[in-house]
């Protein structure tokens, strides 16, 4: 298959976690997926209060937007990837984020919007699944700016950034600088104001 830039490539076992492996493309394989993303979209706009800021929260997302596609879904990857911490990291780093997230929440640390990009790239940097992470992490930060928060989302853009383009490139180079300790990009990118 081919991936688009910044895309994880999936290893062979994760490959063999296919539950239509008559798929071939990465185009038939992201019409699949979005298609269970729409019902797992379905299933968030339906919870009323959730623990957002849990592991639980975040595998259960997961495995609703990725389960009907992914057998692993909702699991954790367990194999090393061009981005991300190690597998057997990914607990504690993700305990140490959402611990964090709660606080920067509880004590204002940092304004909403600011505080969503912060969770968002560190959920991506994390890479807690094999695949989906990006979409799954844009969908974990709205959910956290409306449930947590009680704030609008993040506008991601009118484009796919899951196409390859000028403004995927610029995510990635954003999430990138926010990798070398600069969040700015990311901000200025996605700020709640952007409506491009």
């Amino acid at each position: 298959m081919d991936y688009p830039e910044g895309a994880t490539p999936l290893e062979p076992e994760e490959m063999e976690g296919l539950l239509f492996p008559h798929i071939q493309t990465r185009g038939d394989l992201d019409q699949m997926e979005q298609v269970n993303i729409q019902d797992g979209l379905i299933w968030l706009s339906r919870q009323k209060n959730p623990d957002v800021l849990s592991e639980t929260f975040l595998r259960e997302l997961h495995r609703r937007l990725y389960g009907n596609v992914w057998a692993w879904a909702g699991e954790f990857r367990t194999t090393e990837k061009n981005i991300g911490v190690a597998p057997g990291q990914i607990g504690v780093s993700l305990r140490n984020l959402l611990d964090d997230t709660r606080y920067w929440v509880d004590h204002g640390t940092y304004p909403p919007a600011e505080i969503a990009l912060r969770f968002h790239h560190r959920l991506v940097q994390i890479h807690l699944f094999p695949n989906g992470n990006g979409r799954h992490a844009r969908i974990a930060t709205d959910a956290l700016l409306k449930f947590v928060m009680k704030t609008e989302p993040v506008n991601w853009g009118k484009q796919n950034l899951q196409d390859a383009g000028q403004h995927r490139r610029e995510y990635i180079q954003a999430l990138r600088a926010a990798d070398a300790g600069d969040i700015q990009p990311l901000i200025n990118k996605f700020n709640q104001k952007n409506t491009t």
